[in-house]
């Protein structure tokens, strides 16, 4: 680990990364591993800072509770935070490593669900009264630190009672407890300040659909949400609503499949004005997308909300979340990002977790060090290409009939099938345009 100054840890509790300073911003050239490279929160893209950009989020789940194991083998990390038999005792050891982490990273968010922050109790009142004990160190923690929280949500698909989803769940007792369960969750999140809150269906779907009623179960989803929404209007919160995409795994077909079923399922059922989406890299990847193109399809219909940043593996059909390191990938998402005006009020959330062979303390910071500098890196030639590049007008030329003349008519409407056959018929087969994909491949790669 790296030798430095101690950095001072939040409200005095015992230092978990030890060693391990405040990561600073030192430049390409820098050999310290524990040091930025590329992101450099103060320096204006566009415009804006790239903190005000990104507005990183640490992932509780992953980061403080990933502890290595899968589904062929036991867990291979042994945090020094998760060692207590008492589970209040453990949810604050956990919480003093994490704002130490947080603070320590220079990320100026963090986002949890409700059974991260602390294990579940036997009762839904008891776990209530847990998450109330968790969230009063929280607030602690955040007014020493000024971390604040990006959103929070709810864990509906880890516990064994919603094997057949929650809000999908064809029991209404077990729809009933989710309730319970996204009201204690939204409490916490307006108790901490929270800016946004998310919904993520991890098991909002069927296996099959011999024993599945699937209108009822969509049907009964949107209810849902709406009464989620509804409660937390009336208790203040002004924030917004994401929900987040995902195709499948652990359920056969789950219905947030992607950005374009969400948003028609939004349409569909009266919550655009509330609702925005948090996409994830990795499950455009299960879906058969790249991010670019989800990003896309919700920044069209002004719905680019937040982002989980990962990556999938190639080779592998499931959910990896590893740390996102593809930087002409990234260069593509953040010409969709700068273009769209960047996100309507999420942030950029590190959903991702070391691998798990990566057992050192310090492996922690070298994935966020790399994420956030990735990230940074591909803004920084985003920006370029936008600014300095034929990008732009090469785009517009390639759409520039629609500008002038019957095709400027066609787009505003002033044209009926009849006169786009008479059109056709005067002027004959149309000339072949090339698209032009090599040369705008190889802007990328300039400017990378």
């Amino acid at each position: 680990m790296a030798k430095s100054k101690k950095t001072t840890v939040i409200l005095g509790e015992k230092e978990y990364f030890k060693g391990i300073p405040k990561i600073k911003f030192e430049g390409r050239k820098s050999k310290n591993p524990f040091s930025f490279k590329w992101y450099n929160e103060d320096q204006k893209v566009g415009g804006k800072t790239m903190k005000d950009h990104f507005r990183f989020a640490i992932a509780y789940w992953h980061t403080f509770c990933g502890d290595g194991g899968d589904p062929f083998g036991a867990p291979t990390k042994k945090f020094p935070w998760l060692t207590s038999s008492d589970p209040i005792q453990s949810a604050k050891d956990k919480m003093d490593a994490a704002f130490e982490f947080i603070t320590k990273i220079g990320a100026p968010y963090y986002c949890f669900h409700d059974v991260d922050m602390v294990d579940e109790g036997a009762t839904l009142a008891a776990s209530a009264s847990r998450l109330q004990t968790l969230t009063d160190y929280a607030l602690q923690k955040q007014k020493a630190s000024g971390v604040k929280l990006l959103w929070g949500t709810a864990n509906l698909f880890s516990n064994p009672r919603y094997m057949n989803g929650a809000a999908t769940n064809p029991d209404f007792e077990v729809v009933a407890y989710a309730g319970g369960q996204v009201k204690n969750a939204i409490d916490a999140t307006i108790k901490l300040g929270g800016e946004n809150y998310v919904f993520w269906g991890g098991r909002e779907g069927y296996i099959s659909l011999l024993n599945t009623n699937m209108k009822r179960e969509i049907d009964n989803l949107a209810q849902f949400l709406h009464i989620a929404k509804d409660y937390a209007r009336s208790q203040g919160f002004k924030g917004t609503f994401f929900i987040e995409p995902k195709p499948c795994e652990p359920s056969k077909h789950q219905y947030d499949y992607d950005s374009a079923t969400v948003i028609a399922f939004l349409r569909e059922y009266d919550l655009l004005n509330d609702f925005k989406l948090n996409l994830e890299f990795n499950h455009a990847t299960l879906a058969g997308h790249t991010m670019a193109h989800e990003m896309q399809v919700a920044a069209n219909a002004g719905l680019l909300g937040s982002l989980d940043a990962n990556r999938g593996d190639y080779q592998n059909g499931w959910d990896t979340d590893q740390f996102p390191n593809d930087l002409y990938e990234l260069t593509e998402c953040m010409l969709v990002f700068l273009q769209a005006g960047g996100l309507k009020g999420g942030g950029i959330n590190f959903d991702a977790k070391t691998r798990r062979n990566s057992t050192d303390l310090d492996d922690i910071f070298h994935a966020h060090i790399g994420g956030m500098d990735v990230f940074a890196r591909a803004l920084l030639i985003a920006n370029d290409i936008l600014k300095e590049s034929d990008y732009k007008d090469l785009m517009k030329n390639r759409y520039a009939s629609f500008t002038r003349g019957n095709g400027a008519k066609f787009t505003k409407g002033k044209l009926s099938l009849e006169d786009l056959s008479k059109i056709a018929t005067k002027k004959g087969e149309p000339e072949m345009r090339s698209g032009k994909q090599e040369m705008f491949e190889n802007i990328i790669n300039q400017y990378i």
